[in-house]
């Protein structure tokens, strides 16, 4: 077990003792040098240093005799005979990989302080042995020679008030579990300081002021931390500084500071696995500014950054490795890229650029390129590979398998290099097969995936003599014959040809090939009998989707190495082979959409590593295996359409708590549904329909966590394949990168009674909910409004009663709903999403439902009034009145109009003034009107 600091806080002195990272350690122990025997002093020194430890291995066996020189891990000075380098490393950490220290292996006890008669001492390394958490001795600093010292992880921290001079010029502390990082070092001169690697530590601050005093300083390694905060600009005071690495720090926020623009003696530049946003333009204006950029490592990879890149990167012309990958960036790759005389690796996969200029072909010395996994668009010809005759690797794919990018190289055109690995994909290289690879005898990765290729691969290809560990040309329209002549050597060999339409048996390769996917060709007849002998190796095994009939071999079981085994949608018939026992690595199992029959064996047991277990649509019978529970790794188990029959097993959810998915649709299962299935906090896919199943619907079943939580991103390594749901009313595939979205409920087409829990309301990431084909009573949950991700609702074919509940006005995501056949009554609303559901097929066989689409309409409900030419219509208004409204109606018009007109007529006929008036003003009025016309 790996000794961990006991006493973190202290850090002062421990940069006063300058350790050094033990990667820079010299493995190689020295025997002395050439001085016959050495100081008598020096060797009582180390007499005492080696009886004040302890060595349980007896490393420190070889320390007898007068010639100390010649002690192992001691080492003397040609010219003087003095001592000068002690080299106690732990070996034993470097031969076990994991780098833990056994306390049967490593040096204990205490460090004497006899060491200090050691005079000229410049090199001592103690580091990876176990000295128990004691405190860090403080006569080191009192070695004045000592230049190198290597103490990684083996003392507690001192005591800061004891101030010491610092002699040292490196200070390196990977990997020690350190948490505070001081903001300042009162007791401690370390401006003399040329290296600092505190890398992989578990600082969380912003960078401390002390750093940027450190002038003197080249390497700068702060790595894997949690430094947070965006760089200020005071690392222009660090003028000296040659390499830099920020990198993996994810706290790092901001823009990038234009001070790291001025540091002109950088070499080494990484800030890679943070959260730096913003342009890049003037932090590479900055340093291509400097009169002799000496800039040849940049790595901004892992990170926000956006925008182009600019012109004035061609600047850089010591740059030789460039990586870009995983960010933002978009538009072309500069055209002054091919001034990088001194480029030889160039990593952007992971933006979004779309442009490759003709320049790029001018980068003589470019080893290795990696473009893939943006959004590629235009022509390449042979202009833009014309002079990279230094170029082995070369990858590029487009983001998308939609191609906008083409190849369009003269057919007769020699590529000026030898690629070992190729790997092009969703970009046009066809329609023929590119024959500027007939002079790439050095290929060992081949991958022309989605390339638009047809027709046969040609001879000379198989001619190459290649020695390949991968060919993927996959996505195709390759016909002809398999290649299987091509020779694999590597013992981890890859071989793709799905989805062309190559035809005929089964193809077989050497044993070395490891991962063979020949899914979606044409491919027929029988499985070789013999196909576990000739490629016992196998790892992973696709040959679905072709047209391959005859029954499962036993020898399959020989590819004891198999994870993946995926044979679906073949014509495979007979029982599923004893091979279980064989398989035990087995991680995938797909045998789905085949004429398989008879039981699942106890052996399946066997497959205690198996996570998918996919057997649907075939004609498998019996009842599950209890053995079956000890896959207890499953996350999904999918026997649908088959015979199984008998009740669910309870152990399912008690012994499989991984399940993310459980489909046993369309089987001959009886009996309840057991409750402990709530148990399966991460089951969201349920689907139990079309069974016999009967009693209630659970009523913990609002316990199913996986289906109140969202999924994210992080969760897709956990499905495979492609899964049916129903949804919308109809069959709906899901592939993998889909598959933790789907949230779905699927107890249809059972003999379920009882009334809807209202407990299933607390499902709120629910999806599809479909109840229909069972006996159901009662009301439809008030709360339903809870599930407002509801996409899907069937409740047809029960007997559900009541008004609709309010609250279903809240599913605003509902675009599949079925009500039919039933007995609810009231009106059916008409606000938010039920004004597109508007098919009466919804709602029919409820007798007691009213209102739009349905052509019944609800008490209340108002009629228009009939108009001759309107071809009738419905006089009765919303509120249930009749005719009555019109009389009233006609007699206000009559009422009104007696009055007024009395109230005019009555007063001429009773006041004489007012009719001499009104007759005068008609008489004037008409004499002004005769004379008017006359004119």
């Amino acid at each position: 077990m790996a000794h961990k600091i006991s006493c973190i806080e202290l850090l002062p002195l421990l940069v006063l003792s300058g350790l050094l990272f033990p990667g820079t350690v010299k493995f190689a122990l020295s025997t002395g040098g050439t001085a016959s025997g050495c100081f008598e002093s020096e060797r009582e020194a180390l007499a005492k240093l080696k009886g004040g430890l302890t060595d349980p291995l007896g490393r420190l066996a070889s320390w007898v005799g007068k010639d100390c020189c010649k002690w192992r891990g001691i080492a003397c000075s040609n010219l003087t005979g003095r001592v000068i380098e002690i080299n106690l490393h732990n070996p034993y950490v470097d031969d076990n990989l994991s780098g833990d220290l056994k306390p049967g292996q490593a040096l204990g006890g205490e460090i004497s302080p006899s060491l200090l008669d050691v005079k000229e001492l410049n090199y001592l390394d103690l580091s990876m042995n176990n000295f128990g958490g004691t405190k860090l001795p403080g006569f080191i600093g009192s070695l004045q020679q000592l230049r190198y010292l290597n103490l990684w992880c083996i003392f507690r921290w001192n005591d800061p008030s004891e101030s010491q001079e610092s002699f040292t010029t490196a200070l390196h502390l990977p990997n020690c579990l350190l948490s505070k990082l001081p903001l300042s070092l009162p007791f401690i001169n370390i401006t003399s300081l040329e290296v600092l690697d505190l890398s992989n530590n578990n600082f969380n601050s912003t960078s401390p002021w002390w750093l940027f005093n450190l002038t003197r300083l080249v390497h700068l390694d702060l790595n894997s931390n949690s430094l947070g905060g965006e760089l200020p600009d005071e690392f222009a005071n660090l003028a000296s500084l040659q390499n830099l690495d920020l990198s993996l720090n994810s706290y790092l926020e901001g823009g990038l500071p234009r001070s790291l623009g001025s540091l002109c003696d950088l070499s080494v530049l990484n800030l890679s696995v943070n959260r730096i946003t913003g342009e890049i333009t003037d932090f590479i204006n900055g340093l291509a500014r400097c009169n002799d950029s000496k800039l040849e490592n940049l790595d901004l990879s892992n990170n926000g950054l956006s925008g182009n890149l600019p012109d004035s990167l061609g600047n850089l012309k010591n740059l030789r490795y460039l990586q870009f990958l995983r960010n933002s960036f978009q538009g072309s790759i500069p055209r002054t890229i091919g001034n990088m005389s001194s480029l030889k690796e160039f990593y952007v996969p992971y933006n979004r650029m779309s442009g490759i200029p003709e320049s790029f072909g001018q980068l003589s010395t470019l080893v290795a390129v990696d473009l893939s996994e943006n959004l590629w668009e235009g022509v390449v010809t042979e202009r833009h590979l014309a002079n990279l005759s230094s170029l082995t690797d070369l990858a590029l794919n487009k983001l998308s398998p939609n191609i906008s990018l083409a190849f369009n190289i003269a057919p007769g055109w020699i590529p000026p290099f030898k690629l070992r690995y190729l790997y092009i994909r969703s970009c046009q290289l066809g329609p023929e097969f590119p024959t500027w690879l007939r002079n790439q005898n050095d290929l060992k990765t081949v991958v022309l995936n989605n390339a638009k290729i047809s027709g046969t691969i040609p001879d000379w290809f198989f001619q190459l003599n290649m020695q390949l560990d991968e060919l993927d040309v996959a996505y195709n329209q390759l016909t002809g014959k398999p290649p299987t002549s091509l020779t694999f050597i590597d013992d981890q060999s890859n071989v793709d040809l799905s989805s062309n339409f190559y035809e005929g048996p089964l193809p077989m390769w050497s044993s070395n090939v490891t991962t063979l996917y020949l899914r979606g060709n044409r491919f027929s007849g029988p499985i070789p009998g013999n196909f576990g002998e000739l490629m016992p190796y196998l790892t992973d095994l696709d040959i679905s989707r072709n047209a391959l009939n005859g029954t499962i071999h036993l020898s399959i079981g020989n590819m004891a190495n198999l994870t993946t085994l995926v044979i679906s949608d073949n014509y495979l018939s007979g029982e599923i082979p004893q091979f279980w026992s064989n398989l035990s690595l087995l991680y995938i199992l797909d045998m789905s959409n085949n004429s398989l029959s008879g039981p699942i064996t106890s052996e399946v047991g066997f497959l205690s590593s198996l996570k998918f277990f996919i057997l649907s649509n075939n004609n498998l019978s019996g009842k599950l295996p209890s053995s079956l529970q000890n896959c207890s790794s499953l996350y999904s188990l999918d026997l649908g359409e088959n015979n199984f029959s008998e009740n669910i097993p309870a152990w399912i959810a008690e012994s499989i708590p991984p399940l993310l998915i459980l489909r046993l649709r369309s089987n001959s299962f009886t009996g309840k549904i057991p409750p402990q299935i709530c148990r399966l906090s991460n089951l969201h896919i349920i689907d139990l329909s079309n069974n016999s199943l009967s009693g209630l619907i659970p009523r913990c079943i609002g316990n199913l966590t996986g289906l109140k939580v969202e999924l994210t991103d992080a969760d897709t390594e956990k499905y495979e394949g492609r899964l049916t749901v129903v949804a919308k009313g109809r069959f709906v595939q899901y592939d993998q990168s889909i598959l933790y979205l789907v949230n779905s409920l699927d107890l249809s087409h059972n003999l379920l009674s009882g009334e809807i829990p209202e407990a299933l309301t607390k499902l709120v990431r629910l999806w599809t909910l479909n109840l229909s084909m069972n006996h159901l009573t009662g009301r439809i949950p008030f709360n339903i409004g809870n599930l407002g991700w509801l996409e899907t609702l069937d409740l047809s074919n029960n007997s559900l009663s009541g008004l609709l509940p309010p609250s279903m006005t809240a599913l605003t995501k509902l675009n599949h709903l079925n009500l039919s056949y039933n007995d609810m009554s009231g009106k059916i609303p008409t606000i938010n999403q039920f004004l597109t559901l508007d098919d009466p097929s919804i709602y029919e066989g409820n007798v007691g439902l009213c209102g739009i689409p349905l052509p019944v309409s609800c008490p209340g409900d108002e009629k228009q009034p009939q108009s001759p030419d309107d071809g009738g219509g419905n006089s009765k208004s919303e509120d249930g009145g009749d005719d009555l409204e019109h009389i009233w109606f006609f007699l206000s018009i009559g009422l009104g109009f007696s009055i007024g007109f009395w109230a005019v007529c009555g007063t001429l006929i009773l006041k004489k003034s007012w009719r001499d008036a009104y007759f005068g003003y008609v008489d004037r009025m008409k004499n002004k009107l005769i004379a008017l016309v006359a004119r």
